[in-house]
Order: structure tokens, then sequence, then C-alpha cells
């Protein structure tokens, strides 16, 4: 990780945990925005991220008009 990822702040609600804002930043996520690329499936395999975060993400995504991105398995 580069010293510009540690100082860029996270702009997630802090209801997500502290863990979940840890894990979400040493994965390179730090934007709401960089989570569309992303679908639950995939995330929920980051450590700390669980139902509950992905619940609070989706929720806070939907707030400004984004979303997961689909899982083409289905």
């Amino acid at each position: 990780m580069s010293d510009n990822a540690e100082a860029e702040p996270a702009e997630f609600s802090p209801r997500i945990g502290t863990v979940a804002h840890r894990e979400l930043r040493n994965h390179g996520y730090t934007r709401y925005v960089q989570l569309t690329r992303m679908t639950t499936r995939e995330l929920l395999r980051i450590h700390g991220i669980g139902p509950k975060a992905i619940r609070i993400l989706g929720e806070e995504l939907a707030a400004r008009g984004l979303s997961f991105a689909a899982d083409s398995s289905r």
C-alpha cells in the first residue's frame, strides 16, 4: 500500500465498523464509486465485510444513485 493510500481518508460511513473500514482501505477502496465495480459476492470475500456492512454500503450507494455491480453468475 502506498503512503498516499494511507493518507487518503475513506468516505465510508462509520456504521460499517472499524475492521470493514480498514480492510476496504487495505484493498484500495476509499470511495463509494469504487464499489460500483464490485459485486456483493466479491465484497463478502474481504475479511470484515459481512451482510451488515453490505446492507449499509448498499444503502449509502443508493443514496448517491449508485449500486454494486451485478452478479453475472446468477
